[in-house]
């Protein structure tokens, strides 16, 4: 896959793939993010997004991704270049100390084992947009098609955690990946 850094939007590169781009957020995102995010099965994968998706949250996130303060940048995996939606899924970068940031991803289910978030996340990790040192990303147990994206993009376990799912109301076991860049 090739990709190229074209251009900025609030800071943030958009970057361009052969099959997408990814680009930064803008307010008329907000009818699929909250499509998808209503979606059990995408909310049950993710940490913050909660099950069923209350009224006006999708408009607070797409806000929050769209301002200057933001201690997150968030990329939508727009397709239209080929075709396809303006979002198939988002992916992001949480700003951490000593130069590091987390990854989080999710993809529409019409868009699940196409490659999508693979290509999005090698993308992201390819263009290193922060200038990481090091990206870390951790996956619910039950999720192991997106383990194999972190792996098949580079990262390596290092191990078992457990964070809070908004949508299942409860902890969840994980694992915990990481990928130096330099």
């Amino acid at each position: 896959m090739s990709f190229d850094v074209v251009g900025t939007v609030m800071d943030q590169p958009v970057i361009a793939t052969d099959r997408f781009d990814l680009r930064p957020l803008r307010r008329s995102d907000m009818g699929l993010i909250e499509m998808y995010g209503a979606d059990e099965r995408v909310a049950r994968m993710t940490r913050s997004i909660p099950h069923p998706l209350p009224p006006g949250t999708t408009e607070a996130y797409v806000r929050r991704a769209m301002a200057t303060d933001r201690s997150e940048d968030v990329w939508a995996m727009d397709g239209t270049k080929s075709g396809g939606p303006e979002v198939m899924g988002v992916i992001a970068l949480e700003r951490m100390d000593r130069n590091q940031s987390e990854v989080g991803y999710w993809v529409g289910p019409a868009f699940w084992n196409t490659g999508l978030a693979s290509d999005a996340v090698r993308a992201l990790v390819d263009a290193n947009p922060m200038n990481n040192d090091t990206m870390f990303a951790s996956v619910f147990q039950d999720n192991p098609a997106s383990a194999r994206v972190l792996t098949n993009c580079g990262f390596e376990y290092i191990g078992d955690a457990e964070a809070f799912s908004v949508a299942r109301n409860g902890k969840v076991a994980t694992w915990t990946y990481i990928r130096k860049m330099r």
